[in-house]
């Protein structure tokens, strides 16, 4: 039995942090000739390219990101995968690249994570099993086009809880005043691996300054909230609302979909709008940044111009956190149905 194996890495779960460790293998698909191959298990992580790859030039490259737990019953669950594909199932169609399906998808995970299962981090550890699915295109090619064949990866890897203690930590944010995230009708609402690329340097110039994330405002008018480096944003207002932006070139944060369930079930108002940042920002009691790693990391402070925007607190932000993080690890039920249970043992 596969079960036995689960957990079993010699690792210290409670010292893991969110960097890459190295695992059994990864799953691999190519797609040639309009089909996908059968998929095969891969034990050697580098992988051979060739130097035309239309990834390296063109930049055709999409990738989700996603967690599995050990739950508090002894099952294995992924957190909301179904999302995560119609995500990825977007981007394929806007950088035009091979789309699968739900069923072959899902399959790919669940290939990747029976066969890692020693480095699913136990049930009380806070850890989780981080699952990369990743969409390149890698056949060569010299003019700008789409590739003549694609291969698809699951990359897992174990972490730790990004809180050591019960309690979120607030951090400072900035207003990212040099830079666009996006473009206007570009590709900032897909995850593709160049709107990372281009956030590297504000990221890097912000944490000189002494900011840990950036806050991006729209690329039009440098008026409208869009979202954090890596994260989307979400504020609860003095007046009990939950407000998130409503931006075709933002991400659609699975996380946050989440959250906002989570947010109508404690009874608040959940609103998806523009969010005008001088003209609101003093109606925010909690702020936060929202994405798969850590759920929500709630932020202390906005600094716009010299001006420091402090609030108050994130006591709803925890509540929101802990009931999330609670379904994920089976101590709360799954009354949204997020959570798919894997046939350790199929």
């Amino acid at each position: 039995m596969l079960r036995c194996r689960l957990s079993s890495a010699n690792l210290d779960w409670n010292e893991l942090s969110f960097k890459y460790q190295q695992v059994n293998c990864h799953i691999e698909y190519t797609w040639s000739d309009g089909k996908w191959n059968e998929g095969k298990e891969v034990t050697d992580p580098v992988i051979q390219l060739h130097v035309m790859a239309n990834v390296l030039h063109y930049g055709q490259a999409l990738f989700e990101g996603q967690k599995v737990f050990a739950c508090k019953d002894g099952e294995v669950r992924i957190f909301n995968d179904a999302k995560n594909w119609a995500r990825l199932t977007k981007g394929s169609r806007r950088l035009q690249m091979p789309e699968m399906s739900l069923e072959m998808f899902q399959q790919a995970m669940d290939r990747a994570i029976r066969a890692n299962l020693e480095f699913i981090p136990p049930y009380g550890s806070g850890g989780a099993l981080y699952c990369r699915p990743l969409l390149i295109g890698s056949g060569c090619q010299l003019g700008l086009g789409p590739s003549d064949e694609y291969r698809f990866f699951v990359v897992v890897c174990p972490v730790g809880s990004y809180y050591k203690t019960a309690a979120l930590t607030a951090i400072p944010a900035m207003i990212v005043e040099d830079y666009d995230r996006a473009a206007p009708q570009g590709v900032g609402d897909i995850k593709c691996a160049g709107n990372y690329a281009a956030d590297i340097k504000p990221a890097s110039e912000g944490k000189a300054a002494g900011f840990p994330i950036g806050l991006y405002l729209d690329p039009r008018e440098h008026k409208y909230i869009e979202e954090f480096n890596t994260s989307n944003f979400i504020a609860i207002t003095k007046d009990g609302k939950y407000i998130t932006p409503d931006s075709s070139s933002v991400l659609g944060s699975i996380t946050n979909k989440c959250l906002l369930e989570v947010a109508e079930d404690l009874g608040l108002t959940v609103e998806r709008r523009k969010i005008d940042f001088d003209a609101e920002v003093s109606t925010f009691k909690e702020v936060g940044a929202v994405g798969t790693a850590v759920v929500v990391t709630p932020i202390a402070s906005i600094t716009r111009h010299g001006v420091k925007h402090e609030f108050e607190g994130q006591q709803t932000l925890q509540k929101i956190h802990d009931t999330v993080r609670g379904i994920q690890n089976g101590d709360l039920p799954d009354t949204h149905d997020w959570m798919r249970t894997i046939a350790v043992d199929p």
